[in-house]
């Protein structure tokens, strides 16, 4: 492994001694990438799976997640379910009351794009209409393990902007 700024051997001797060497936004990054508190945000059975992944069998403390109840306690937000519009100001209100950085996770089809009630009159056709969305989680209702994956891609996605590069 090839350390920046140092010789070959140097890097050597580094990896040896089993010393990490980054920048401080790659270590604040890595350290918002593996403690995130996400919003729960659930309005329908996508909730229920979100649920059952917090749950003893998929676990998500194992990956530094643990659920918040406070937006301002919390760095990202779990969309599960259905918005409809009386909904979403109160959603653009939790939004705007968590710190920076925060993070948006769209989770079914509902929150991704509407779902099966897109054409009601009163649904918004998916989260991004409301507040931006990092990571879209397709499914109705997607699985625990499908959730766990989308969660791991916004912890990548913080790890490559912590590193300077624009993540889409």
């Amino acid at each position: 492994m090839q350390f920046e700024g140092f010789s070959e051997e140097e890097s050597k001797e580094l990896s040896k001694a089993g010393i990490i060497v980054g920048t401080l936004e790659q270590i604040k990054g890595w350290a918002r990438s593996n403690s995130l508190w996400p919003l729960t945000f659930a309005t329908a059975c996508c909730g229920i799976e979100m649920m059952g992944t917090g749950a003893a069998n998929y676990d998500l403390d194992r990956f530094g997640i643990i659920f918040r109840a406070s937006p301002r306690q919390a760095d990202c937000i779990i969309i599960a379910g259905t918005i409809t519009k009386k909904m979403a100001p109160i959603l653009k209100r939790l939004y705007d009351q968590m710190p920076e950085p925060k993070w948006v996770v769209a989770m079914g089809s509902c929150a991704t794009a509407g779902g099966p009630y897109v054409r009601a009159y009163s649904v918004v056709k998916g989260a991004d209409q409301v507040i931006p969305v990092d990571v879209y989680i397709p499914g109705c209702p997607p699985s625990p393990p499908a959730l766990i994956y989308g969660l791991n891609k916004l912890q990548d996605k913080i790890r490559l902007e912590a590193k300077g590069k624009k993540v889409r």
